[in-house]
């Protein structure tokens, strides 16, 4: 058998880790976060937000693990129309609703995050019924080398003790001194380096991230696009991860990780003053050019679904399918959406929204 290769601490390691250049990144990461937080407010429909940016998490994410879909074939698959399937886009959606399963155990578990809740987001992102690994073998090896860089713990009952200690580390809250920004760094690292899933950790693991800062208080929704900075930094990622098991480097870490956050919140915050200027411009269109279209239900539709459908219409505004054709034909006539067909169905395209979400992710 595999011999572990690190020995995972106990939380949190021993040594100061509020140095005074952690104290400073902290500062600027909070101060991000608490503007992200306070803007998303003003968006008062937050399942805009919740389904909208998940799925910009959940691509950034994705491509960490080098699963790459386009904009258009992730939208297309939201649409579930007949006609070719993207298994990337597919896949992205997947860890889209993976986090929205993990964000409800969380409002409907008093604010906790068990272990329990991790296995059901990794049953519905690799879909299967198993858990934890049981089976000895797991080695992380360099992509391009084959090297074996990590191996982490091995046997089925220390993996499940090293769990049971972390979920106690999430949840124990008034022990903690140690702010929640640095918590979450120490969390990511120690579920990285227990490795429990067959397969899935990155991407799991990068969802505990969002959900913890959740929990903690600094978002009242999971929409931090964080993922996007480690798809940009990835070697560097990968590196000071495993500079804490050879050197202890948790300082390094943790400065990368409380960067990661500052510039992903301000990221997420221009997508968010993005979708709220497109909605406040879009309802005032509205009630000037389609007075009788217009109704909140219908504009949130449009920003919830930047490709919108027949039935999502049907759906969110109680109306029949003749009326909500009506409806989106006259939107596409007057230029709100425009109007598409595959195979035999019509969709109708947010351009402006989906136009933001490119710029942001770099055009892609």
């Amino acid at each position: 058998m595999l011999k572990s290769s690190y020995a995972i601490p106990a939380l949190p390691p021993p040594g100061n880790l509020e140095t005074v250049p952690v104290f400073k990144a902290l500062a600027k990461a909070n101060r991000a976060l608490a503007e992200l937080k306070g803007r998303a407010a003003t968006i008062t429909n937050q399942g805009i937000l919740i389904d909208t940016l998940a799925l910009q998490e959940a691509k950034a994410s994705s491509e960490i693990e080098n699963i790459v879909t386009t904009q258009d074939e992730l939208f297309q698959a939201d649409l579930q129309l007949e006609g070719p399937d993207s298994p990337a886009a597919k896949e992205v959606a997947l860890y889209r609703d993976a986090l929205k399963l993990g964000y409800d155990r969380l409002l409907t578990s008093g604010g906790l995050i068990t272990n329990r809740t991790l296995i059901e987001i990794f049953r519905l992102l690799k879909r299967r019924d198993d858990g934890f690994r049981v089976t000895p073998g797991t080695a992380l090896k360099n992509d391009t080398t084959g090297e074996v860089i990590y191996v982490p713990p091995q046997d089925a009952r220390e993996i499940e003790a090293a769990m049971s200690a972390l979920e106690q580390f999430i949840n124990e809250d008034e022990r903690s001194p140690l702010d929640p920004l640095i918590k979450m760094t120490l969390i990511h690292h120690q579920f990285e380096s227990i490795h429990p899933f067959p397969d899935g950790n990155g991407r799991i693991g990068r969802i505990l991230n969002v959900l913890y800062l959740t929990r903690a208080g600094l978002l009242e929704t999971p929409i931090l696009y964080l993922s996007r900075h480690i798809t940009r930094t990835k070697a560097d990622y990968y590196r000071l991860i495993q500079a804490v098991r050879t050197q202890g480097a948790w300082e390094e870490w943790i400065l990368y990780m409380l960067e990661a956050v500052a510039d992903t919140a301000q990221t997420t915050l221009a997508l968010v003053e993005g979708i709220r200027n497109q909605m406040a411009s879009g309802k005032k269109r509205l009630r000037d050019e389609l007075p009788n279209l217009y109704s909140q239900d219908l504009l949130n539709n449009l920003f919830r679904h930047p490709y919108t459908r027949i039935d999502f219409v049907v759906k969110d505004l109680k109306v029949s399918r003749q009326t909500a054709a009506k409806y989106l034909d006259m939107l596409a006539e007057k230029g709100f959406v425009a109007k598409h067909r595959s195979g035999r169905s019509n969709y109708y395209v947010n351009a402006d929204l989906v136009r933001l979400f490119l710029d942001v992710s770099g055009g892609r």
